[in-house]
């Protein structure tokens, strides 16, 4: 029913795993193989290509649904629909930020004080040029291959640039005068597919898996028995994604108690819990969880 692109890359890996982590492996000949396949009724079939190209191919059609950056989106300024951000790496954990930038040196406190025939060097000449239009600045962009950073003072007089913290930017003595875009990595579709209930429907039942293995990542299950006498001071240590769920033990006094906690807590938490009166402690691992 739904074709489906993946980034290569640098993501590829971290990708792959969430489809895995989310009970929808993709099986592949090799791992330089740009073919794959899921064995799930609502993918045809599966395809791997860099994220640069995946928005225009997803807006065309050629893919019903696909992971790329807002960056991509934007630089290519294709028409898609975005069906859900995705956090799954240490790439994509947190947003980054397209920012131009000039020498630390520079005169210059915003784009506006740049001079007619400015020099910028970036690996998103679109958007670049987008912008410059927008604030009525004259620019001379170039199309950079990498190490962007190193081309001021020689080659550039001004970058744009992805960054998640400005450290790098920083080391190499630039100076950020602004934020172009905040850029997530997004699960996407074509619009004409998304409109089609079926299609629709798959997209949304493959977004539910997706998004219940992120949101089970680093959570555990704890289960235990309580007395209850000890009660509230157990249900009081527990850090609870929702409230835990009490039941009263059958033919007992007492109770069963579970709930999601972190698992950078439960080192900690266990020993309390068994101090304050919980026996039976069960720790479970979680693959999902579907709000």
């Amino acid at each position: 029913m739904l074709r489906l692109v993946l980034p290569k890359g640098s993501l590829e890996r971290a990708t792959l795993q969430l489809f895995d982590d989310a009970d929808l492996p993709v099986s592949r000949g090799s791992d330089v193989d740009y073919k794959g396949s899921i064995d799930d009724p609502r993918v045809i079939d599966v395809t791997i290509l860099r994220p640069q190209e995946i928005p225009r191919y997803v807006a065309e059609g050629l893919f019903d649904v696909g992971i790329t950056g807002r960056d991509w989106i934007e630089e290519t300024d294709s028409a898609v629909e975005t069906l859900t951000p995705l956090h799954y790496s240490k790439a994509t954990a947190r947003p980054i930020r397209m920012v131009l930038a000039v020498a630390g040196d520079s005169p210059a406190r915003s784009v506006a004080d740049l001079p007619p025939g400015v020099r910028v060097q970036t690996e998103y000449p679109s958007l670049t040029r987008r912008f410059f239009e927008q604030h009525g600045v004259e620019a001379e962009i170039t199309l950079s291959y990498g190490a962007t950073e190193a081309k001021i003072p020689e080659i550039a007089d001004a970058v744009v640039e992805i960054t998640e913290t400005g450290r790098a930017l920083r080391a190499a003595g630039l100076r950020v005068l602004d934020t172009i875009l905040v850029s997530h990595t997004e699960l996407i579709a074509n619009p004409a597919a998304h409109a089609d209930p079926a299609k629709r429907k798959a997209m949304e039942q493959l977004q539910t898996l997706l998004s219940g293995a992120l949101e089970a990542r680093g959570r555990v299950l704890v289960k235990m028995n309580v007395e209850e006498s000890s009660l509230d001071t157990v249900i009081g240590l527990l850090p609870a994604l929702r409230s835990p769920t009490v039941s009263k033990l059958f033919g007992e006094e007492g109770y069963a108690v579970e709930t999601v906690v972190a698992k950078t807590e439960i080192n900690t938490l266990i020993p309390a819990l068994r101090d304050a009166g919980a026996t039976g402690i069960i720790e479970l691992p979680i693959a999902k969880i579907v709000q």
